[in-house]
């Protein structure tokens, strides 16, 4: 399973996405407001997410901001920290 697949399956299963499918969740597709419409306590979960299934951890919101726009920056920013 590639880093973006597994990301978008947790997303669903650790916030508790209902009703939404892998293939809904767009690469690109921005992960708060408008996109998926998470929140900042989903943002806080996210972060605990990140660093339990993939071992890496943002420190903090200039770090994080960027990394959290959609699956592709997250993924990218995922497999530069895993380095």
């Amino acid at each position: 399973m590639d880093i973006k697949t597994k990301l978008k399956q947790v997303l669903i299963e650790e916030l508790n996405l209902e009703d939404i499918t892998i293939e809904e969740i767009g690469d690109d597709e921005a992960l708060f407001g408008e996109g998926l419409g998470l929140d900042s306590l989903d943002a806080v979960e996210l972060v605990v997410v990140v660093q339990k299934h993939f071992g890496v951890e943002i420190k903090d919101m200039e770090e994080g901001r960027p990394a959290l726009q959609s699956i592709n920056s997250l993924a990218a920013f995922i497999e530069e920290k895993q380095k």
